[in-house]
């Protein structure tokens, strides 16, 4: 007969591993071993369990899988075969975030930080949209903040620090690409800000997704983002002829040290910003200097 274990994970304090916190059910998910395949089973929680990012009943799990339970990452790892007397069944799984309460009261719920490399900011997203969460997404790269708020799963308001220009929606999709750093989930912030927005996590994924790809597919086309944009001269095309958005850019564009600078301060998303700057290449009005 194969041999057959299991862990089951959830709020119980009669489990075989305890996560104590609001987004975990009293019986949460069964972790299950037999005949060398791992797999595990969400038991009608009520905020799921996700493996890899994706939402799941059921997945048979290979090494280096990444579990989220509530605010919890898992991740599982070979361990040496041990006589079974002296492990515990909690070393099937090796958490890869750090759990820490900050002195806050005992009823509060934990706060959750770890490494985009091992839990990349989309996985994030999607947890916290799926689970309604509501608090602030502190990124941090060595050379960059930025925050997510989140309201009840829903996306209210971006930024990313010392440039206030950057609007709202266009700061998530800067912050996707984001793929080294840390990150901590903070309470929810009481700031009221004047240009809120009202997007959910998957729809900020799916549009954030698809401009990166566009524009990734422009860069050849573009000039390099460290070079200067200048008027043509003699200017032989029409500025009357400019819809106001192309000349909008085209102002900053004479008004920035180069094209970095040009998408940082334009109201437009960097794709939106890369594709007037090509038609206005394209058109006669400016050339990299």
């Amino acid at each position: 007969m194969d041999e057959f274990q299991e862990i089951v994970i959830g709020r119980s304090s009669d489990l075989d591993m305890v996560l104590v916190e609001e987004m975990v059910s009293r019986r949460h998910a069964r972790i299950s071993l037999q005949a060398g395949v791992v797999s595990i089973e969400d038991m009608g929680s009520t905020n799921g369990t996700f493996v890899n990012g994706e939402k799941i009943q059921h997945a048979v799990l290979q090494e280096g899988d990444r579990v989220l339970i509530g605010t919890s990452i898992l991740k599982l790892v070979a361990i040496p075969n041990e006589p079974s007397s002296s492990r515990r069944p909690d070393q099937a799984a090796n958490r890869r975030v750090t759990m820490r309460r900050s002195g806050a009261p005992p009823t509060e719920a934990p706060r959750m930080s770890g490494s985009l490399e091992e839990i990349p900011l989309p996985d994030l997203m999607q947890l916290f949209g799926t689970s309604k969460k509501t608090g602030v997404l502190v990124l941090k790269t060595d050379s960059r903040v930025g925050r997510i708020y989140f309201r009840e799963g829903r996306i209210y308001y971006c930024n990313v620090e010392n440039q206030p220009e950057i609007p709202p929606i266009k700061a998530a999709y800067r912050m996707l690409t984001w793929k080294t750093g840390f990150f901590a989930l903070d309470p929810p912030d009481a700031t009221e800000f004047e240009n809120e927005i009202s997007v959910s996590a998957q729809e900020v994924l799916m549009e954030g997704f698809r401009q990166m790809d566009e524009l990734e597919n422009l860069r050849s086309r573009l000039p390099p983002f460290g070079s200067r944009l200048i008027l043509r001269a003699p200017l032989e095309a029409p500025l009357h002829e400019l819809e106001p958005t192309h000349l909008e850019v085209l102002q900053t564009a004479l008004n920035s040290a180069n094209l970095q600078a040009l998408m940082d301060r334009t109201e437009t998303t960097d794709l939106e910003t890369a594709k007037i700057v090509l038609d206005l290449i394209r058109r006669g009005y400016i050339k990299a200097g």
